[in-house]
């Protein structure tokens, strides 16, 4: 398994936790949105999904991710 960490603005609100996360199970991503921090911590097959491929889930959902 492989770990980052990105950041991610554009968060508003608890629910917005939730579509991320929500977002993220069905690509099979596991991943753990800190809202104060504004950051997600993934943990992803890398065989299956690259980092980029995780990012652009998370900025169709709206809100800007980077490292």
């Amino acid at each position: 398994m492989q770990e980052a960490t990105v950041k991610v603005d554009g968060m508003t609100c608890r629910s917005c936790v939730k579509s991320i996360e929500s977002s993220l199970d069905t690509i099979g991503v596991e991943g753990k949105v800190d809202f104060e921090e504004g950051t997600v911590h993934l943990q992803y097959d890398e065989s299956k999904l690259m980092l980029n491929d995780i990012k652009e889930v998370i900025r169709n959902k709206g809100y800007e991710v980077s490292n």
